[in-house]
């Protein structure tokens, strides 16, 4: 059995096809998948989602590439965080790819979000890109390491990858990983112990190989356990036995929903 460790089954492309996706998913063996939350407009849509099936759990967050929407503040989150359904913090973190300038607005949300995660005891999910050191930095000044978490769809260094490992976080891999270019990246996963890698598709976006260009969706996170068996030539069955630990060891609350 696999888990999808962060996908938005919760956008309009997956969505409108809720019961297909559900069904490719257990047709998969696809078990379980976290559905993450990018805005608090969107959240309710993804609360829904894990109320109405078992097997798929939510996060709260705001992730950093949105400008000008309603600043997420720490009492906000933890509201949030009461709720059963809500396994995590995040998505959060820092962006310096798709946006430019002064973005301390970016660097103080990220911070609250760190905080949430901490008091509420919640693992954080954080999306990170071209922001290696500020990052760290602030995970480390915020003590990050008292929430735990994930780097998810991890495209940075090795060097990046150790010390978040160092604070207690898993490293998460995406279909990127099946992709032509990314023999780097495929060299970090190699690198990583298997009992710090969770797996994860970001649907509906970077299908992998051999879907690139199609809409993603969770029952495609295979592939992505098949090329880390490949990468670390191990079986499959034991990336999709330790990842699938990894993730209820992270997401603990998960276990009691």
């Amino acid at each position: 059995m696999y888990i999808d460790s962060h996908c938005h089954i919760n956008f309009p492309e997956l969505n409108k096809n809720i019961d297909k996706v559900l069904s490719n998913m257990e047709e998969n063996l696809i078990s379980h998948a976290l559905c993450v939350s990018v805005t608090l407009d969107n959240f309710q849509s993804v609360l829904k989602l894990a109320q109405s099936h078992k097997h798929i759990f939510a996060s709260v967050g705001v992730h950093p590439d949105y400008e000008d929407i309603d600043e997420p503040d720490i009492e906000t989150l933890l509201l949030h965080t009461k709720n059963k359904d809500v396994v995590a913090v995040g998505e959060t973190g820092l962006d310096y790819f798709r946006l430019k300038g002064d973005l301390l607005w970016q660097k103080e949300r990220f911070r609250t979000h760190i905080r949430a995660a901490v008091e509420s005891k919640l693992p954080l999910i954080i999306h990170t890109r071209n922001a290696r050191e500020d990052t760290i930095q602030i995970m480390k000044e915020e003590k990050a390491v008292e929430a735990k978490g994930v780097m998810h769809c991890f495209t940075e260094t090795y060097e990046m990858a150790k010390q978040a490992i160092e604070q207690d976080f898993y490293i998460s891999f995406s279909g990127i990983i099946t992709f032509k270019n990314a023999e780097d990246l495929r060299e970090t996963v190699k690198k990583i112990p298997l009992d710090r890698i969770l797996i994860e598709t970001d649907s509906p976006y970077l299908a992998p190989v051999p879907n690139r260009g199609k809409i993603n969706e969770p029952a495609n996170v295979v592939y992505v356990a098949e090329k880390i068996a490949e990468i670390k030539n191990i079986s499959v069955e034991e990336v999709a036995e330790t990842t699938t630990k990894n993730f209820f060891s992270l997401f603990s609350k998960c276990q009691t929903n």
